[in-house]
């Protein structure tokens, strides 16, 4: 696709929301929506999706003029509650998950960014750290990293996929386009799926002007059962619906397999091992009954 460079658009022509989907973090998210206030380019509007009140307790005083709404659980339903309300407001999105902590700088680039080039239809940063592949990260510890100015070392490139902690939609190249709500509760690789038909509006830059820290925080996460059967069950739903390369599909999945395989005997205080692989071994049984399903994980 051709690209076009827009380099006398209004640097405040965009309209820039963000949406945060929540829940059992109230209190990481509090902290989070307090850091938005200190973007240097303070965002068009917030909107915050919990499942349940005590989701989303604290959120209007941690950021007052957010909009807080309540929808069904799951990261996939929660987001898209957030695009129903932004079609037609906002033509730029971005998704961040309530334990992300962004450089003050992040949406002041995102829209240096979108403004560039109007080919660009998403964006994804590349992080100073992720708790989430390194082990759980303070809010303060990250705090402390960003303000002493730590970057990425990495150059941007183009991508294929965006990460969902920290994921920028152009809405107006797709504004039907909805996470797949058949990836319940967590919604593993529902950021690679959305990605993928996202692609097909133009291109996707991982950038390292865009940055930031995530935490990886554990509470409010899905049981190591249900995590351990979507990690099989969700890879072979998107092979289905060929949003997920065969590479990188049956590649993580091999690699979670043998993690919760060789990790189980001494696991990590903070991850069920045990429980992954046993919703691993029952997603494998499904799949050779030939009933296998991604939203069997809300009846385990």
């Amino acid at each position: 696709m051709r690209r076009r460079l827009n380099s006398q658009a209004d640097p405040r022509s965009l309209r820039i929301y963000v949406a945060v989907a929540t829940v059992g973090r109230a209190a990481i998210l509090g902290r989070t929506l307090g850091r938005l206030s200190l973007q240097t380019r303070r965002p068009d509007g917030i909107v915050v999706v919990g499942a349940a009140p005590a989701d989303i307790a604290g959120a209007a005083r941690a950021y007052p003029g957010a909009q807080i709404i309540l929808s069904e659980k799951g990261s996939c339903r929660q987001r898209n509650a957030a695009l129903d309300l932004l079609v037609g407001r906002a033509d730029v999105v971005i998704f961040f998950d309530d334990d992300f902590v962004p450089a003050p700088d992040f949406i002041e680039q995102v829209e240096t960014a979108m403004n560039a080039d109007s080919a660009l239809v998403g964006l994804t940063g590349q992080l100073i750290a992720d708790g989430a592949h390194t082990g759980e990260i303070s809010f303060d510890a990250a705090v402390e990293e960003i303000a002493a100015g730590r970057r990425p070392d990495g150059r941007s490139h183009e991508c294929s996929w965006l990460y969902g902690c920290n994921m920028v939609v152009r809405l107006s190249a797709a504004p039907d386009l909805r996470f797949d709500e058949m990836l319940p509760l967590y919604g593993w690789q529902e950021d690679v799926d959305y990605s993928c038909q996202l692609a097909r509006h133009g291109h996707m830059v991982c950038s390292s002007a865009l940055t930031g820290i995530h935490l990886g925080t554990r509470a409010g996460r899905t049981s190591g059962l249900r995590f351990g059967y979507s990690q099989v069950a969700n890879i072979l739903y998107l092979r289905r619906k060929q949003t997920i390369s065969w590479r990188h599909g049956f590649g993580l999945m091999a690699r979670n397999i043998v993690a919760n395989l060789t990790r189980s005997i001494w696991p990590e205080p903070e991850i069920d091992r045990r429980g992954r692989l046993v919703g691993n071994a029952l997603a494998i049984a499904d799949r050779l009954r030939g009933r296998i399903d991604p939203t069997r994980v809300e009846s385990l």
